[in-house]
């Protein structure tokens, strides 16, 4: 079955100036590969009818259905429906069930009707008018040459609800669409290119209809497998056939299976062993604490942190032994080891992690350098601690140490269910 290709044009200076961040493009993606549509491209432009145009131009030529969002507003820079107006050679008409849902939408606030909202009842005669239930600005849908375009309001829950009840279910009667399915493998501790080596045999061997995209992030690479097919449950087993191949060659590397976080994963392992954890912070200033906790019920595993960013906080609150603090300083392999261990003992859990390091810009020495780093895990039967090398940037150095920690608790936990 033919593909059936969609392009994304979001319309709107305070895009482009920063001011704003599209999120819409990502939900619609998602959406849209839900019912077997593909994007292919994402364009943002201007409140420029030079720049709407050309657009239109540019992706009718691409795609078989164009969504726009954005630039329908009552003010004089909201263009697209006088543009579009122009553009499918039609005019402007009051369509009454418009104007009684932006009268309803103001009654219930208490408020007039202005003249400014009553002309956004006017809609172009050759359209098919998208019901907009939760604001003034209804949606627009058109029809040429075999292609579909739909213009919709930028603001995110007003598109989302317009797109759910009645875009894309229109779209998945007007198209026969294939079956499009991911599958997701997320990898820790490798990098991209490592792991690029180690997978292409197997890569290179993948059915014609399956895809695999390198999808690297902070820490770690998401491995997404895309297949398409008009057969589902086919397909399905055809995806799980290739991550069952995929498995045995990165094992030690795979930390879940789905769209899951590092920290999410290490809160099923902790839950699932009925273990404890508590963590105690210098670089990170808690950070890890922060990542850890961002999972809903952690409670169950997780007790505290005493985030000991001060030598002092570390000698009172963390019994590092002072020697210690000057012998090795606090950027040590001896200083973490300690306050991984007596975190552990302080709040009673069965792990302990701990991090000290400078995370820069400043700071460093040329024994230390900037992004010098150790972390530290203990338990009940070891302490094991880890030298990292990271760059001079503080916020980074920072996110890189939380899941470097994560992931040694990870690897701590799997293999004592190995041995």
């Amino acid at each position: 079955m033919k593909a059936v290709i969609a392009e994304i044009i979001t319309i709107g200076d305070e895009i482009l100036y920063g001011q704003i961040v599209d999120t819409n493009s990502a939900w619609m993606g998602t959406e849209l590969t839900r019912i077997g549509i593909r994007v292919n491209q994402i364009t943002s432009i201007s409140d420029s009818a030079e720049h709407i145009i050309k657009a239109l131009d540019d992706a009718s030529t691409r795609a078989d259905i164009i969504l726009m969002t954005g630039g329908l507003g009552p003010t004089k820079d909201d263009l697209t429906k006088t543009v579009l107006t122009g553009y499918f050679h039609t005019t402007l008409k009051l369509h009454e069930p418009s104007l009684a849902d932006v009268t309803e939408i103001f009654k219930a606030r208490g408020r007039k009707v202005t003249e400014l909202n009553r002309q956004q009842a006017f809609l172009p005669e050759a359209c098919t008018p998208v019901r907009n239930v939760l604001g003034t600005a209804p949606g627009m849908w058109f029809e040429k040459d075999e292609k579909v375009y739909v213009s919709m309001p930028g603001v995110p829950f007003e598109m989302k609800r317009m797109m759910t009840d009645i875009v894309l279910p229109q779209l998945k009667a007007h198209f026969k669409t294939p079956h499009i399915i991911h599958k997701v493998v997320q990898t820790v501790g490798i990098p991209e290119s490592i792991l690029a080596d180690k997978l292409e045999n197997w890569e290179t061997n993948l059915p014609a209809h399956i895809k695999l995209a390198y999808l690297p992030h902070l820490g770690g690479v998401r491995l997404r497998l895309t297949g398409q097919s008009d057969d589902a449950a086919l397909l399905e087993q055809q995806l799980q056939a290739e991550v069952e191949k995929l498995l045995p060659i990165i094992p030690k590397y795979i930390f879940a299976l789905g769209d899951i976080k590092l920290e999410e994963a290490i809160g099923q392992l902790l839950k699932e062993r009925g273990l404890t954890i508590a963590t105690a912070e210098s670089c990170t200033g808690g950070y890890l604490a922060h990542k850890i906790t961002s999972i809903s019920g952690s409670s169950a595993y997780y007790q505290g942190s005493i985030i000991a960013y001060h030598n002092e906080v570390k000698i009172r609150e963390l019994d590092v032994k002072p020697e210690t603090l000057q012998q090795h300083g606090a950027v040590s392999e001896a200083t973490v080891r300690e306050m991984a261990e007596n975190v552990r003992q302080k709040f009673r859990t069965d792990i302990g992690v701990a991090t000290s390091g400078i995370a820069g810009p400043d700071g460093g020495t040329p024994d230390k350098p900037v992004g010098t780093i150790w972390i530290a895990y203990a338990d009940k039967d070891k302490t094991e601690a880890k030298l990292l090398n990271f760059n001079k940037d503080r916020l980074l150095n920072i996110e890189y140490t939380a899941m470097a920690v994560l992931n040694l608790v990870r690897q701590s936990l799997i293999s004592t269910l190995e041995e």
